[in-house]
Parts: structure tokens; C-alpha cells; sequence
């Protein structure tokens, strides 16, 4: 019975590993404590002992896999969703592939774009995968899993804002975005401050400590932990009411473009909790390491007006795009990785 006992508690202890554990001491205060802090079982963090430095060709030709299939929702600078295949013909309103194949060109990459989950299934020639909006449950088990195997073995993982809406119950995707997922934000796409709290990164070290730009704040749950934290918003610079002519957020949970309903109908109010946001500490961009691989995150880029790459035509636009474009360069090796 002893014996039995022994195991039964050694059992439960495991388990328990796997469950969400209090958190003290984070960035912001109390507020941001107890919002989960998952074991996934990876070695995870910005130590680069975490990265699989194992055997690979030289690259001569920097290539990127821009991944942008939806499910339930679906933000408006995505356009129309894409014909099935790799890189298939795009419509004027495809705004984000044609901007990100912009920026390829500019610096000399080769950039695929799809939202065919079959094109997913083998990835390894490419030095950075790219979640940009992305939404729901986007992968089938084969992708999934050569997903997996890709960052295992030392692969560069981009996530952009509704990356942080995707695959909510695969623990793994989680763990990769940095112990983090999309909760809600402050209704609507609004002006703000993004604040650099880390100006070292390849990411952040040519843009001005403090920049105005106007974007859908997420509010995390899990809260990330472990990561480098570079960006944050300033709360309360936050406007109050979105600007004339933006939608209103629809509820916890609802991340499309300007927080449309879609036809669901009305719905009676809500009377659960509202997310108090992260007080003085709300994170907008971090990297990681995480189970062999390099990930750059940020839950930034709403609008397609971000690649406007002209402050005076959308604010913050010139910092957002060199943002994005620093955290593609350090996965891929191009620049130092989260240091």
C-alpha cells in the first residue's frame, strides 16, 4: 500500500506540472499575477541554451512562409481569403501579403504566402514561418506536427497580432507564443503609446523610445512569462473611445476586424468579469527561445494602414514595419536573436 501511495502522489505531482500555477512578481504588479504559467515540457526562455544549434546547410537564399488562414474571424487587411495553393493570385484587398512581399523584395528574400493547410505540411526550407492574423484552429495534425519538428530543429517562428487568436487548445502553439493567447481587448482599435523597454534587440534598437500608433491592445491570458520583454503599451495613453468611423470591440473572446458581430445576432449582456487590461506593465512585443527554436512575437498589426511605412499618413507605421522587419532578420539569423 506504501508502495502504491508513493506512486499514486509521484502521479498526481506530475500531473500537477502540467497544470497552470500561480505567478508572483510580475512585470505590472499583482494584476498580472495568477493568469497562468503552463509547464509545456520544453526547454523555453531567453537563455540560448534552449536553442538547437544542430548541423544545417549554409543559407544562400533567405526564405519566408507567410501563413495566413482564418477560421471564425477574419481581419479586414487579410482581403478575401486566398485560392487554394502556394503564392495564388491576390486581390487588391490582400493587403498584408502584398506588403510583406514588398518587404521580402526590399531585402533581397523569397517570401511564399498561403492559406492552404496542405502547404504547411513541409516547411523546413524556409528560415522563418510567418502567423500574421491568423484565427482559430489553422493546422490539421500532419501540420501540426511538422510544425513542431521545424522549431525542434532550430527553425525561426514570427508570430503578428491575431497569431495570439489561433489554436487555443494546443498547449504547444501556446507555450511558442510565450505562455500567451488573445483574452480581449479595450473595444475597438484605438490610438496609444508603444513604449521600448528593451532598445538592445534587433527588433527595437533603431526606433524611438516612445512612438504613437493606434492598434487593438490585447489583453493576455496567459500573461507571458520567460520571455524578453521588448515593447509594452502605455495604458493610460490609451483614447478612451476609438476614433470616429472605427468599430466598436465586440466581447471577451471576439477578435475580428473592428469587433463585428458577423450576423450572430444580438446578444443579452455580459455579466462575467471585464479584463482590467495589465496596469502598468502590458507587453506588445518579446522573443524566445522555445523547444530548439527562435520566436519573435507581437500582438501589433490591426490595421493595413501599419505599412503605410509614413507617420504622417498612420502614425507608428515607419516603427511598426522596421519592428517587424528586425524581428524577421533575428530569427532567421540574418541579426542577433533576442539579446
Amino acid at each position: 500500500m506504501a508502495k502504491f501511495g508513493r506512486a499514486a502522489a509521484a502521479a498526481a505531482a506530475s500531473l500537477f506540472s502540467l497544470t497552470a500555477s500561480a505567478q508572483t512578481g510580475n512585470p505590472g504588479g499583482a494584476i498580472n499575477d495568477n493568469l497562468g504559467d503552463m509547464d509545456y515540457g520544453v526547454c523555453r526562455g531567453i537563455d540560448v541554451k534552449c536553442y538547437h544549434d544542430w548541423p544545417r546547410l549554409k543559407t544562400t537564399q533567405y526564405r519566408v512562409l507567410l501563413y495566413t488562414r482564418t477560421g471564425s474571424s477574419r481581419h479586414a487587411d487579410l482581403g478575401p481569403l486566398l485560392p487554394a495553393g502556394l503564392n495564388p493570385p491576390l486581390d487588391p484587398n490582400n493587403i498584408v501579403h502584398a506588403q510583406m512581399l514588398k518587404i521580402a523584395e526590399e531585402n533581397g528574400w523569397h517570401l511564399d504566402y498561403t492559406e492552404d493547410v496542405t502547404q504547411m505540411a513541409n516547411i523546413n526550407s524556409y528560415n522563418a514561418i510567418v502567423f500574421f492574423s491568423t484565427s482559430r484552429d489553422i493546422l490539421d495534425d500532419t501540420a501540426k506536427t511538422a510544425l513542431r519538428q521545424y522549431i525542434r530543429a532550430g527553425g525561426g517562428f514570427v508570430a503578428i497580432h491575431n497569431a495570439f487568436g489561433t489554436l487555443y487548445n494546443w498547449p504547444y502553439y501556446e507555450g511558442l507564443l510565450g505562455n500567451a493567447n488573445f483574452y480581449d481587448h479595450p473595444g475597438g482599435s484605438r490610438p496609444g503609446d508603444v513604449v521600448i523597454v528593451d532598445a538592445k534587440d534587433s527588433s527595437t534598437k533603431d526606433l524611438p523610445a516612445r512612438w504613437h500608433f493606434q492598434d487593438e491592445w490585447y489583453n493576455l491570458v496567459p500573461f507571458p512569462t520567460r520571455v524578453r520583454f521588448l515593447a509594452t503599451v502605455d495604458e493610460k495613453s490609451i483614447q478612451a473611445t476609438p476614433p470616429r468611423g472605427e468599430g466598436e470591440g465586440g466581447p471577451p473572446g471576439d477578435n475580428s476586424a473592428g469587433g463585428r458581430r458577423g450576423g450572430r445576432g444580438e446578444r443579452a449582456p455580459s455579466v462575467v468579469g471585464v479584463s482590467p487590461g495589465h496596469g502598468s506593465f502590458h507587453p506588445v512585443a518579446w522573443c524566445q527561445y522555445y523547444d530548439g527554436g527562435k520566436v519573435w512575437a507581437t500582438t501589433l498589426g490591426h490595421d493595413g494602414r501599419d505599412f503605410a511605412n509614413d507617420d504622417s499618413v498612420f502614425p507608428g507605421s515607419v516603427e511598426f514595419r522596421k519592428m517587424i522587419i528586425g524581428g524577421m532578420k533575428s530569427v532567421m539569423g540574418i541579426e542577433p536573436f533576442c539579446r
